[in-house]
């Protein structure tokens, strides 16, 4: 009897303590990995606390989601959320622009700290996805979606022209970064803090890709083709970085500029590739509704 409530008690923890052990094997493995031998005594410690805390997450998953399904059913603030795509957006809008700026200042004070162009070319260059966000916020404040087609092509057509001219721009920093040789040199914990933010970003910008595609607004359309070329380049500032990060000293500086040449080009080509695609669409249908008016004028 007393080794079934040692075992309930271990397996089935309070959530306060479930709650404590993600940062605690957080910093355990963090460490681990910084500075201490696999064979380590802490280093087997902090594989074991977080082999432990995973197994007790996973055991208690089940009703974790249930506990969110009927917070989802029975509280009206939620519902009302995943109920209103405007207010999704909305809040989602609101969220990716504080993220690119945010993301867009850490880079430039890189740029000021590290006394380097390309960390700041780089700030400003997600500084001014920001301001792209910003600008379709001031329609989707007012209006509900295709409220106003006609204006929401408008948003559309020139966030995919700035994206093409902000193209550009990008072109000459891969030039130049290949050219010269230069990589991001970041200590461990940003790389990986670099790394987290990229694949956190392109995962769900392909997600919310095709998961808005069905509300056929062109400013949701736009936001998260934004988003998709911010994660685009995050991936080239996440190659460049782990270059130097993890370098073994393997690589040459040939192989280096190599690839950092194909993923920067491949980069380029994407986010020339959307923009092309917005502003042939954003003109397209811009064209299509002026002759249905001409058309229904006559």
């Amino acid at each position: 009897m007393k080794l079934k409530k040692i075992t309930k008690a271990l397996l089935f923890p309070h959530i306060a303590i479930m709650i404590a052990l993600i940062p605690i094997a957080a910093v355990l493995l963090l460490l681990t990995a910084l500075y201490l031998e696999n064979d380590s005594p802490l280093a087997i410690l902090s594989y074991a606390v977080s082999a432990y805390a995973l197994t007790v997450w996973c055991i208690k998953m089940p009703r974790v989601i249930a506990f969110f399904k009927a917070v989802k059913n029975e509280n009206r603030y939620v519902r009302r959320y995943f109920d209103d795509p405007r207010l999704r957006v909305h809040i989602s809008l609101y969220g990716s622009f504080y993220i690119n700026v945010g993301y867009g200042l850490f880079h430039l004070w890189l740029g000021v700290y590290h006394r380097t162009f390309w960390f700041s070319s780089l700030g400003v260059y997600y500084l001014c996805l920001g301001a792209m966000r910003f600008f379709l916020l001031s329609h989707t404040k007012r209006y509900a979606p295709g409220e106003r087609q006609k204006s929401e092509l408008l948003r559309y057509r020139a966030c995919g022209r700035i994206l093409l001219v902000m193209n550009l721009a990008l072109s000459l920093i891969v030039f130049f970064m290949v050219y010269w040789g230069r990589t991001f040199s970041h200590h461990m914990i940003t790389a990986i803090a670099i790394a987290a933010y990229t694949f956190t970003a392109f995962t769900l910008a392909i997600v919310q890709m095709v998961k808005f595609k069905k509300y056929k607004s062109p400013v949701f359309s736009a936001s998260k083709a934004i988003s998709f070329a911010a994660a685009c380049v995050s991936m080239l500032t996440l190659t460049s970085t782990l270059l130097t990060a993890f370098s073994d000293g393997s690589m040459g500086a040939t192989e280096q500029k190599i690839m950092l040449g194909c993923v920067g080009i491949a980069v380029m080509a994407t986010v020339l590739t959307i923009a092309v695609h917005m502003i042939a669409r954003g003109t397209r249908e811009l064209k299509k509704m002026k002759e249905e008016t001409e058309n229904g004028q006559k």
